[in-house]
C-alpha cells in the first residue's frame, strides 16, 4: 500500500479511536486539568501519534494499546469517585497557600509554586493587594480559589437586605440561523410566537440572526448578523503614518 494512503487511512481511525476513547474516559476542560488528566491526554495522544507514523508496526496494536489505556483510565476513575483515598492519590488534594492572609512558603515549596505564580493567579482573580486575602487554596487543576477579607469583599443586596427577584438561565432560542425547538417546547412556545417577535423588532426571516435567547421575565434578546453600528471601538494599537527608517 502507498504508505502516504496508509497514513491518511490510519490517522482517520486513529482520530476517530481517541474521540471514543476521550468521550468514554469523561468531559475535562483543559483549563481543569489534574496531573492524571493531564498524563492521560499525553499518552493518549502519543499512542495515536504513534498509530499514525509507525508503519513498521500492524495498526491492531496500537488500537489495543488505547483501548487498554482507555479501560484503565475508566477504571481508575471509577476507584476515585468510589473511594477517597484513591481519590487523593490520583487527583491530589488541595492546598493552602495564604491562611489568614500570611503566605504559607512551606506549602509553596512542597508544590514548586512562585510568588510570581501566586500573584499571577491573583491578578486573574482581580486581587491586586495580597494584603486583602484572607484564604488562598491552590487547587489539584492548578487553579488558585480565594477568599477575600471580609472587610475587602462587595457589598451583596443581602448585606443591604434588598430583595431581589429570581434570575435563572435564558434559553437559547435561535443560533446561527437555526431555531432551537427543544428550547421553544420547554418554554411551551412555538415557532409562530417566535416569527412574530422577530416581526416586532423589524426582522423578516430567522436567517437574518445571529444569536437569539429567552430570559426568564419574558424579554427576548436578538442579535443580527449584520448590525449596522455607527461606531465600532478599536482596540488595537494603530501608529499615524510610516515608520521611521
Amino acid at each position: 500500500m502507498n504508505p502516504f494512503l496508509e497514513i491518511l487511512i490510519r490517522g482517520i481511525g486513529a482520530f476517530i479511536l481517541i474521540l471514543l476513547v476521550t468521550r468514554l474516559v469523561g468531559k475535562t476542560q483543559v483549563g481543569q486539568l489534574t496531573v492524571s488528566d493531564f498524563v492521560n491526554a499525553i499518552v493518549i495522544g502519543s499512542i495515536g501519534a504513534a498509530a499514525v507514523t509507525d508503519l513498521k508496526e500492524s495498526g491492531w496494536y496500537y488500537v489495543f494499546g488505547l483501548l487498554l489505556f482507555g479501560l484503565l483510565t475508566i477504571g481508575a476513575e471509577y476507584l476515585a469517585m468510589k473511594y477517597r483515598p484513591a481519590r487523593k492519590l490520583l487527583e491530589g488534594e488541595p492546598t493552602v497557600i495564604i491562611h489568614n492572609g500570611k503566605i504559607l512558603e512551606d506549602n509553596m515549596r512542597k508544590l514548586v509554586y512562585h510568588v510570581d505564580d501566586l500573584t499571577m493567579q491573583l491578578r486573574d482573580k482581580g486581587v491586586f493587594n495580597i494584603a486583602d486575602v484572607e484564604f488562598a487554596v491552590l487547587e489539584p487543576n492548578g487553579k488558585l480559589s480565594v477568599l477575600l477579607k471580609s472587610q475587602k469583599q462587595p457589598l451583596t443586596p443581602q448585606d443591604l437586605q434588598l430583595p431581589t427577584r429570581y434570575q435563572g438561565i435564558p434559553s437559547e432560542m435561535i443560533i446561527d440561523g437555526i431555531v432551537i425547538q427543544q428550547n421553544l417546547k420547554q418554554n411551551n412556545l412555538t415557532e409562530e410566537w417566535l416569527y412574530q417577535e422577530l416581526e416586532k423588532q423589524g426582522i423578516k426571516s430567522v436567517q437574518e440572526v445571529m444569536y437569539a435567547s429567552l430570559d426568564t421575565e419574558g424579554k427576548l434578546y436578538v442579535d443580527k448578523r449584520q448590525d449596522i453600528m455607527a461606531h465600532v471601538t478599536d482596540i488595537t494599537d494603530k501608529l499615524p503614518g510610516k515608520m521611521p527608517q
